[in-house]
């Protein structure tokens, strides 16, 4: 529950009353930066547990005997797993299984959610993508993605126990992690504002995806949990946008040129999926979901957040952040405060 839309979920969960319990890996420098930032760390009971780990998987449903598991645990991120596959195939597909084999030892009641991706669709010509459309993974990340996704399903058919799989297109945030390209341009664009940073580089500009804001997505996982049947859902906001048009509207925001952003070709993924568009009609004609905040506003909140949170470092105070923690703003961190 460390990341982006764990703490997001557990702070909706929360607001429903619910008592929730949040896994984590034990790590020697804790990651639960979020859960301080959106002020509900101490309002969670925490497990230490590892998706690798059938025992501990076990051990945590023993502790907290839940009515809904909400499934957010993988190594999430699509560039990684070309430099990693082995690791993301057994985290991100074999952990999901891992945890459906626990739920049906202990309580086959228990409903279950699954983090699931539109990176599945890979290149497939389509130009909006649906519940019904192929997959043709394009990413060791989207190969165990889509094992997972295939999982869910047989053991919704073959146990009838209630698993559903959210195929959600992007989803950003002010929480979103420095390695993800919304974060990282908002992050950029703050520091070159400051004078903290020259330039930011980038690889390739004309990618395009769909992006959403990410608590209006977890509240879509939770209504998924409370139908009737189990079913798989795409949240998404039937548009795209190509990076180079987040880099416009991030540059925008903070007051900058774009001329500050490169492509360099070292940044470019090994193999990358062009244009990532969602059709999320059958949620909301289903329950009524639908995105509500726009694409430019988004990019907005994040810039500006990011820059509020660089100047009150500028400042000399201390507070929940990932930079903090970061390599790759360590050459600015290291200096200090005026």
């Amino acid at each position: 529950m460390t990341g982006q839309d764990g703490a997001y979920l557990a702070k909706f969960l929360l607001e429903k009353n619910y008592r929730v319990f949040g896994t984590y890996r034990r790590l020697s420098t804790p990651n639960f930066w979020r859960l301080h930032y959106l002020d509900i760390y101490d309002k969670i009971t925490f497990i230490p547990a590892d998706i690798i780990d059938s025992r501990s998987i076990s051990e945590t449903l023993k502790k907290s005997h839940p009515d809904e598991v909400y499934h957010l645990a993988a190594q999430s991120f699509v560039g990684a797993s070309f430099d990693q596959p082995l690791y993301t195939g057994d985290i991100t597909g074999f952990g999901t299984v891992r945890l459906l084999e626990e739920i049906k030892k202990y309580n086959k009641n228990i409903r279950i959610y699954q983090a699931s991706s539109s990176e599945m669709y890979g290149d497939v010509k389509s130009p909006i993508k649906n519940e019904n459309t192929p997959f043709h993974p394009s990413s060791p990340y989207a190969i165990a993605k889509l094992y997972s996704y295939w999982m869910i399903n047989l053991y919704r058919v073959a146990y009838g126990m209630y698993a559903v799989n959210g195929i959600l297109f992007n989803h950003e945030s002010p929480t979103r992690g420095l390695e993800f390209v919304t974060r990282k341009v908002s992050n950029g664009v703050a520091k070159i504002s400051l004078g903290l940073a020259n330039n930011l580089k980038l690889g390739n500009l004309e990618a395009k995806r769909d992006w959403g804001y990410a608590p209006e997505y977890v509240e879509g996982m939770w209504m998924m949990l409370q139908q009737n049947k189990p079913d798989d859902y795409v949240l998404a906001t039937n548009e795209s946008h190509t990076i180079k048009e987040l880099v416009y509207e991030a540059c925008r925001a903070a007051g900058i040129s774009t001329s500050k952003i490169i492509s360099t070709k070292e940044n470019f993924r090994p193999f990358d999926v062009l244009d990532l568009k969602g059709d999320y009609s059958k949620a909301k004609r289903r329950f009524g979901w639908k995105p509500k905040t726009t694409f430019k506003k988004l990019i907005k909140i994040m810039v500006e957040e990011d820059i509020t949170r660089w100047q009150r470092w500028l400042k000399g105070e201390h507070f929940p952040w990932d930079a903090a923690t970061s390599g790759e703003d360590s050459h600015v961190l290291k200096r200090k405060p005026t």
